[in-house]
């Protein structure tokens, strides 16, 4: 229960189906930086855990506070700072889910006597073991859960899968949960929302550098090569051609930005890391659709010794994104987005 009116209405939904609920909240922020996660009321802030306490009184049901902010530090705030240092774009949500989330959590819970694991994400499960879109495509989150394979879903719940927001915020009414209005969180629970640059220069070494073409010709300067991004378009200052202009690569070892023109940003090769699959493994060579950023439209693909060859250019395919493989609503799996060309 994350004090948020999705993982309330899972809890209130599954009760009145008769099953025995126990709330669950974990504690991951950092404790020095609990007041400021407090302020931008991110899914793991202290006052999410007062929300999430509030509806469990509400409902009657157990409710408990575990902390796992060490390993929710070595697992994805650490990795997150190393990423971006090298030059990388992470998706800390993906790896909560990977392994806090349905790892640390799932494992506690199964060690505890319970049957199953329910949060409130927008996803299906289908046939015991395949992982299927929320059928809300404006809030689908299977993109962030490709790494679940068929032993976890068999006891993971997602209540939520087949409704819309609208409906839940209308069952969360029904059941006067005192979160039905409450706002959405934001996408990352540990960086106030759209300071993600100003985050990582309080607490990486970053130091100024060039701003390059494709050529090699310096046009200016950067702030640092872990405060961008591939795609990006802003945050160069004064360049000394007219733009606009997008960020390219990331050159962290040498600390360069190479920037181009938009058509410059277009790739139709993928390489992958960390690759796997709901069912272990896959016939190759795969044809699937693929996503190559949280909510961005389906790409056809064929995927192949750990490459994606897609059948029209993406832009701004960023080293260190999970690229998500699907067939129709199914996802089938995902890795991580290592090289584009």
């Amino acid at each position: 229960m994350s004090g948020g009116v999705d993982s309330s209405v899972a809890a209130a939904l599954l009760q009145a189906q008769g099953h025995e609920v126990v709330g669950v909240t974990l504690q991951q922020w950092p404790r020095d930086d609990s007041e400021e996660a407090s302020r931008h009321g991110g899914c793991c802030s202290l006052s999410a855990v007062e929300d999430a306490r509030r509806v469990a009184a509400l409902l009657g049901i157990p409710y408990y506070c575990w902390n796992l902010e060490r390993e929710f530090g070595e697992r994805v705030i650490e990795p997150f700072h190393a990423a971006y240092l090298a030059g990388r774009t992470p998706n800390p949500c993906v790896r909560c889910n990977a392994f806090v989330r349905f790892d640390l959590m799932l494992s506690r819970v199964l060690d505890l006597g319970f049957d199953r694991l329910a949060t409130g994400h927008y996803a299906r499960i289908v046939n015991g073991g395949e992982l299927h879109t929320g059928v809300d495509p404006a809030k689908d989150q299977s993109y962030m859960l490709y790494h679940l394979d068929r032993e976890r879903l068999s006891r993971i719940l997602f209540p939520l899968g087949g409704m819309t927001k609208r409906e839940v915020r209308e069952h969360a009414r029904e059941f006067a949960l005192p979160v039905a209005d409450k706002a959405e969180s934001q996408e990352i629970c540990f960086v106030p929302r759209g300071e993600t640059a100003s985050y990582l220069a309080a607490r990486l070494p970053v130091s100024a550098g060039a701003v390059v073409d494709a050529d090699g010709r310096e046009l200016g300067t950067h702030r640092g090569t872990a405060l961008y991004t591939v795609g990006q378009r802003s945050g160069f200052g004064d360049l000394a051609e007219p733009g606009p202009w997008f960020v390219k690569s990331i050159d962290a070892p040498g600390n360069r930005i190479v920037v181009g023109r938009h058509e410059e940003l277009a790739v139709r090769s993928i390489e992958l890391d960390d690759v796997t699959f709901v069912d272990g493994r896959v016939g190759e060579p795969l044809e699937c659709e693929a996503r190559l950023r949280y909510h961005s439209p389906a790409i056809p693909a064929i995927y192949a010794a750990g490459r994606l060859s897609l059948a029209e250019p993406f832009l701004g395919a960023a080293p260190g994104q999970a690229a998500v493989l699907y067939s129709g609503t199914q996802v089938l799996g995902g890795g991580t987005i290592a090289g584009a060309a």
